[in-house]
């Protein structure tokens, strides 16, 4: 089994090609992947700053073509990055324990825009439960990225990355702390009602802003966010109307097309009679026309033009990362160290169906001489099953001991040969199931955990 990541994120891909990339309900394309004899499992990761697909795989290399036909084929829509080679350059790939470090770095907020910020967990955790609902993510990703919750939570909890609460929504703010010299007699327009709203929500209230407004295309939603923090709720259609009494733009809403374009900002301008406004577009597609910039008086700035601000929190915050870093390679090389276990047990299943096929072949011819009543049967089978148990004890729990470390896969290729467990001609090929040889988790389940618990 090998574990494969592909993707694009902020750092390979600008916000234009990324937005074409973004995925609502990634249940309909999980289910497309898994049905392809190349992926055994998947789970699909789609956020403002990141697109990625974490793959399980018997067949590496074909895994790598199906899922670069995926990103240019099922993702990219109506307007594809042209050529096979233009997309390759936007894309990053990891196999194996580079893969596992990247989803382990994702969860603890370590590969972030925003060193810290606490929304990736969350949005990691619904991707999860989306792919444990459609039937895409088996137990071996369940581990893996249970193990990767259960990171970021002691990153979060022994180092002081998540100490003054960081994110995409709380740089803009900063930002137009930048521009403003003061939100006295400022009103924000804030557009959506989901988690990174209410963040810019909170941030402004605690930089000192009063006057708020909060439009959703579900009013209902607004008005309950809006409640809480005191603002005034509007629905999408009394955009325009609002609009002009706003200093300050915020917007972060799923849509595929802009909600707001230049002639909506033209009209805004001239009932402002040329007042400077201040637009921040975090909605991954956006949700404003780039457009808007070219006109006089709006200053509109997307989720890419945040990095610089991003960039000065991350060195703030490296040493804490160097911290959360270590954490991450410890919880990484646990997991590592499951997932090599697994690989005894095929090896070990194999081992015991051996020896116990050696043993009823010898009991039966042995049996076969001797006139023994009921009871001396049993009382000899039990002693062959006895003999083999203590003389496999050894051998097969040094097996499970030593697989947990990378030098633990010599002893297993060195038992199957001292025990010629490839030959099909000796005694117990066929009580070895082929299935259970290529899939070490068959009868070796581990117990189901709830990720809410990490």
């Amino acid at each position: 089994m090998r574990v494969l990541v592909v993707g694009m994120n902020h750092r390979t891909a600008p916000l234009e090609v990324r937005e074409r990339f973004a995925v609502a309900e990634p249940a309909p394309h999980l289910t497309k992947l898994v049905a392809c004899e190349e992926i055994d499992e998947a789970l699909l990761l789609s956020t403002c700053n990141r697109v990625e697909v974490v793959a399980l795989t018997r067949h590496l290399d074909a895994a790598r073509h199906r899922l670069r036909a995926f990103f240019h084929r099922d993702l990219a829509g109506e307007t594809p990055v042209q050529g096979a080679a233009a997309l390759e350059n936007l894309l990053f790939e990891y196999v194996d324990r580079p893969a596992m470090r990247q989803v382990f770095r994702v969860a603890a907020s370590l590969d972030s825009m925003v060193v810290g910020e606490p929304q990736i967990l969350g949005q990691m955790k619904d991707a999860y439960r989306a792919a444990v609902e459609c039937g895409a993510c088996g137990a071996i990703l369940s581990r893996l990225f249970q193990s990767a919750f259960a990171a970021a939570k002691r990153v979060r909890r022994e180092t002081r990355i998540g100490e003054r609460p960081v994110s995409v929504a709380r740089v803009a703010v900063d930002l137009a702390k930048q521009i403003f010299e003061s939100f006295d007699g400022k009103t924000a327009l804030l557009v959506g009602a989901g988690e990174m709203i209410e963040t810019a929500l909170e941030a402004l209230r605690t930089e000192g802003l009063r006057s708020i407004l909060v439009a959703n295309r579900t009013q209902a939603h607004a008005e309950a966010l809006a409640q809480r923090f005191g603002a005034s709720a509007r629905g999408l259609g009394e955009l325009r109307e609002v609009l002009p009494q706003a200093d300050i733009v915020l917007t972060c809403t799923a849509g595929q097309t802009p909600i707001l374009g230049v002639a909506d900002f033209a009209e805004a301008l001239r009932a402002r009679h040329g007042r400077p406004v201040f637009v921040i577009d975090i909605g991954v597609p956006r949700n404003i026309d780039p457009g808007v910039n070219r006109l006089d008086s709006v200053y509109l700035y997307d989720i890419d033009d945040l990095a610089g601000v991003a960039a000065a929190n991350a060195d703030e915050r490296r040493r804490e990362t160097m911290l959360g870093e270590a954490i991450v390679l410890e919880e990484q090389q646990r997991f590592d160290g499951w997932l090599l276990a697994l690989q005894a047990v095929p090896t070990i299943r194999h081992l015991r169906a051996r020896a116990e096929a050696i043993r009823l072949t010898e009991l039966q011819r042995a049996l076969q001489r001797l006139s023994l009543a009921e009871n001396e049967r049993q009382a000899v089978e039990s002693l062959t099953r006895s003999i083999v148990n203590k003389l496999l004890h050894a051998p097969v729990s040094r097996l499970r001991a030593e697989a947990e470390r990378e030098e633990g896969l010599a002893y297993l290729e060195a038992a199957r040969v001292l025990f010629a467990l490839d030959d099909p001609d000796m005694p117990g090929a066929e009580a070895a199931e082929p299935a259970a040889l290529d899939d070490p988790l068959r009868g070796a389940l581990p117990d189901s955990e709830d990720p809410e618990d990490t």
